[in-house]
């Protein structure tokens, strides 16, 4: 009886060292090398673009099941928003904060070592003018904008904790105008944001 009881502990405990191995291994932390890259747009008078620029994100997924994962993630870039009228030119650089979370369904078995995802979600896009002489208006302020989150990418697997990613995100939001009337158009943009770094699985 004292050897069944033995055998009954010990695989208990290979079970629940199992689960935990597999609870840990849902959760992945990545750090990505981005682009940034806005439309241009045209609208109310004033024709507005904003230059294409590098950052990067960090973000935090946790895996429900196999095929579901919800994502949080922060970005920073730096542009500037260049505003052109029949009369005027109106250039402000700001550093771009990003905050949001998403949906991310993901194919549950590997091809050739290849997991691909999409993903969908919300948020903001944080405008903050640096000050910077010759690129600021005189009462631009730190500006937040709603943005709706939608994309795609792939990961590669190095060795069961570490991984390459891949990846595509596109936010669609209303053009800055850092509460100057003047610069107010009320279009709405897109702005591309490819990706590519290292993840770590735990």
């Amino acid at each position: 009886m004292s050897r069944k009881l033995l055998v009954a502990v010990f695989l208990a405990i290979l079970s629940s060292a199992s689960a935990a191995t597999a609870q840990e291994e849902r959760q992945e932390i990545g750090v990505q090398g981005t682009g940034f890259f806005t439309k241009d747009s045209s609208e109310s008078g004033i024709n507005q673009r904003a230059t294409d620029t590098g950052g990067f994100v960090l973000s935090y997924r946790y895996h429900f099941n196999r095929w579901l994962a919800a994502d949080a993630s922060y970005g920073y870039d730096r542009n500037t928003q260049r505003n052109a009228t029949s009369t005027s030119r109106l250039n402000v650089q700001a550093d771009v904060h990003q905050a949001t979370g998403a949906l991310v369904v993901t194919v549950p078995h590997s091809i050739l070592k290849f997991n691909p995802c999409v993903l969908a979600g919300a948020g903001a896009l944080v405008f903050d003018p640096t000050g910077k002489a010759g690129e600021f208006v005189p009462g631009a302020q730190h500006q937040a904008r709603a943005a709706f989150l939608y994309g795609g990418g792939v990961d590669y697997k190095l060795t069961r904790h570490f991984a390459l990613r891949a990846e595509y995100r596109g936010f669609v939001c209303e053009r800055p105008d850092f509460g100057l009337q003047a610069l107010h158009s009320g279009s709405t943009t897109h702005t591309a944001q490819p990706s590519a770094g290292i993840l770590f699985r735990f």
